[in-house]
């Protein structure tokens, strides 16, 4: 596929390129969009881990507990980092003790910003998602909320937050451009279509 002519200079850098966010917000869906719009390979940290350790990781948890995802899960990145790739991180791989230095250092972080009770109903009743798992629905707004809380204070030390609610393939255009200025700063979205991901992630 052919690049627009805005688009080298981003192609060009050897950087990863980080999505970060909550479960459910569809950083494999944008991410995806987003490697093909710079001629850049797609990784996603819990498919990683997944290949790594031989095992799902709802049965990563359910055997050795979050500690143990949660160190395949900074191996994964250590592994995916030197690709310069446009990669999905699980959701609190962020919030690991000093991961986000370790991803600044590296390359620009995008947020995907998206509503707890949005991202419950994107992800319905996956029973993939070990932190969310027994929980009725507003429970698990709850649980997302109190997520989100603890969180917010490495995701927003991202260089690009976006809100995650419009088409896809319109959100992987925007962040290009932002990419491409170089920009620091928020880039809301408007609009109602769903992003499914499509894809388990431990959150």
């Amino acid at each position: 596929m052919l690049l627009p002519f805005f688009y080298t200079a981003v192609v060009e850098r050897a950087e990863p390129i980080y999505l970060v966010g909550m479960m459910g917000v569809g950083k494999s869906t944008v991410g995806s969009r987003l490697a093909a719009r710079l001629g850049r390979s797609f990784a996603d940290s819990d498919r990683e881990v997944e290949r790594m350790a031989g095992r799902s990781i709802a049965e990563i948890f359910a055997s050795d507990g979050e500690a143990r995802f949660r160190a395949l899960e900074s191996e994964a990145v250590e592994n995916l980092s030197s690709e310069g790739a446009v990669i999905a991180l699980g959701g609190g791989t962020i919030a690991q003790p000093g991961m986000v230095e370790r991803l600044e250092a590296r390359g620009p972080i995008v947020f995907l910003m998206a509503d707890p009770t949005v991202l419950v109903d994107r992800i319905g009743s996956d029973p993939g998602r070990p932190l969310l798992a027994g929980l009725d629905r507003s429970a698990r707004i709850e649980k997302l909320r109190t997520l989100l809380a603890e969180r917010w204070p490495y995701y927003a030390r991202a260089r690009i937050r976006i809100e995650a609610n419009g088409d896809p393939d319109e959100i992987a255009d925007r962040i290009v451009r932002l990419l491409e200025a170089g920009s620091d700063g928020h880039d809301p979205i408007a609009g109602g279509a769903s992003i499914g991901t499509g894809r388990t992630e431990a959150g």
